[in-house]
Parts: structure tokens; sequence; C-alpha cells
């Protein structure tokens, strides 16, 4: 049950059964280290949330393989590897019951404790502002939700992927739908979760993945660079024309 959170996507090659001509993943090797930030970035349809997809078994690769310490994924029960993985979606699905309910649907196997709850809400940045609500951890999400915003329902998601305390952590454009302001705090939430885990991130704002140890760039199924933010900056190819055409549009 121990596990370092060591992946690697091995020769992988993928089509979706819906598009079968279309190739996502072409003979795809990346590796991403225990306990290290690795961030995928590139063209939109590049193929990178395949990357998320595929580790969380939605999907198993038509060739190659996905190894977790170097064990293919598929030697795994699917309870237990979904239970050492957390992820965060672009857009956060809460469902219509209390904070508290939805943070502790993050670990369905037992029951998750109130300190438990209030733990992972403090490693996501949410607490002080759950425990401000005159109804506290017990107020509403969902439907009736109208009262949490866009940044708060994330960090409300962050906190339920940490509740199991996962290996593995797997944010797909976590922050992509948010204004500014809410990204900053959430970003800061992120910072705080992904300490000591395994990180795959997905991003579109390349702002927000500058400290990952590995930023890969995918480009129609493919790895074209592959380095440290500055690496990449100093090669000045596919990253560095992504990062400067969006530091143009933020001014």
């Amino acid at each position: 049950n121990d596990i370092k959170g060591n992946i690697q996507f091995e020769k992988v090659k993928f089509v979706y059964p819906s598009r079968p001509k279309l190739r996502v993943l072409k003979d795809f090797n990346l590796s991403a280290n225990a306990a290290e930030t690795t961030a995928l970035c590139g063209p939109s349809g590049s193929g990178k949330s395949t990357c998320v997809a595929l580790l969380l078994r939605f999907y198993d690769p038509y060739e190659g393989h996905v190894l977790l310490d170097g064990h293919d994924i598929q030697e795994f029960s699917l309870p237990w590897l979904r239970s050492q993985l957390g992820f965060v979606q672009q857009e956060p699905v809460l469902f219509n019951l209390s904070i508290r309910d939805n943070i502790a649907y993050g670990d369905n196997t037992r029951k998750v404790t109130q300190e438990e709850i209030e733990q992972a809400a403090k490693k996501a940045n949410i607490h002080d502002s759950i425990i401000a609500f005159p109804e506290g951890y017990d107020t509403m999400c969902g439907a009736k939700g109208g009262q949490i915003s866009g940044g708060q329902k994330q960090r409300i998601a962050i906190a339920r992927a940490l509740v199991r305390d996962p290996k593995i952590l797997l944010l797909d454009e976590a922050t992509s739908a948010l204004d500014i302001r809410s990204e900053r705090v959430v970003q800061a939430a992120l910072e705080v979760a992904r300490n000591g885990r395994t990180c795959l991130t997905i991003a579109h704002r390349l702002a927000t993945i500058r400290n990952s140890e590995k930023i890969v760039v995918v480009d129609r199924g493919r790895i074209k660079e592959s380095g440290t933010h500055d690496e990449l900056m100093e090669q000045r190819g596919i990253f560095y024309k992504l990062n400067m055409a969006q530091e143009r549009d933020d001014e």
C-alpha cells in the first residue's frame, strides 16, 4: 500500500473509441517523478487531458503502458488505484449537499471525521471562508449554493480531493475558469496541496506553472519540449512563444 508516486507513460498510443481515426497520443513517453510537479501545456486538443483520463483509467491505452512505481496500473484494482489519486478539474461538481458532505465525499470508503474535513479545508485555504457562513460547514452547495463563489467552490473541490490524503494529485486546468483574484487564492491553496505529492497539472495559463520541477509541451499527441520554466524560455521554442503571447494578452 505504500507507494512512492512515480508515474511513467511508456510508448502509449491512444485513440478515443468514438473517433478511431484520430490518434490522440502517438508513442507518448512521459515520466513524472514522485513528490514533484510535472506540468503539461500546449495547444488545445493536443492530448494533455487524455493523460489524466488514462491515469484515472476512464480509458486504457491501446498500445503501451501507464506505470505507477514501475507497475502497469491495469494490475491494480480500480478502487485502490483511484484512492491514490486526487482529481481537481476546471468546473468543480458540487452536490446539493452541505459543504461538510461535499468534502467528505472525497473518501467514500469510510466515515470521515469533522477534524479530517477541517484539516483538508485548511490545506485548501477555505476553512476561514466556511466558518464565516452563518451555517458554517452545514451550508448547502449545489442547486442552492448561490452564496458560494467560483473560487470558493474550487477550493471546496480541492479539499474534497485532499481529504483522503492521496499520494498523487491530478489538476486539469484547475484555475482557468476563475478571475485573476480568485485564481491567486486557489493557486496559493494548490501550492500547499502539492507539497510532498506527485502532481500532474494541466495548465492553460502558463504563469500558474512557473515553479513546476518539469514542464512538458505537448502538441498533436507528442512531447515537443521538456524542462524547467527558465530552460524552456531560453530555448525560445513553442513554450517561449506561448508564454510571450499570454503575457501580451494579460497586458
